[in-house]
């Protein structure tokens, strides 16, 4: 049994917990702006080059029957079409439209500027934070 975590580490993680949730409320936010359901946004910032089912299940964490229905969507908005692999023709690897791109670029300025408000820190504290949360990641 591991001991119990002091009162600092409980709320350095109730802290990243609300930090969190309001970047994915921006992000959310961003997204119904485009008329995009959170899923299929989340798999347009995802996109920055073809990538297989099975990978953008994995990266979304859910189940490959759960992306074809999110590929779906973003297809019939025009956002996104199924390619043959180069190396297997057996394989579909998901691509974005022009129009994608577009949107892609649209949602990642908009999240962005939703972040930066969020970070708005005095001198140097948000380089420091950076690193800090880059060390904290690493591990």
């Amino acid at each position: 049994m591991s001991a119990r975590p002091d009162r600092t580490t409980e709320e350095l993680a109730d802290l990243v917990f609300q930090v969190a949730e309001r970047l994915r409320g921006g992000f959310h936010a961003a997204a119904a702006e485009m008329d995009l359901p959170p899923a299929q946004a989340l798999l347009l910032i995802q996109l920055s080059e073809p990538h297989p089912m099975r990978a953008l299940a994995d990266m979304l964490g859910c189940d490959a029957s759960n992306v074809t229905g999110i590929v779906d969507g973003l297809e019939r908005r025009g956002l996104a079409i199924r390619r043959p692999s180069p190396d297997d023709r057996r394989v579909k690897h998901v691509v974005l439209t022009e129009e994608g791109e577009r949107r892609r670029a649209a949602l990642r300025e908009r999240s962005t500027a939703e972040a930066a408000v969020l970070f708005d820190l005095p001198d140097g504290r948000r380089d420091l934070l950076r690193e800090l949360l880059d060390e904290v990641a690493a591990r």
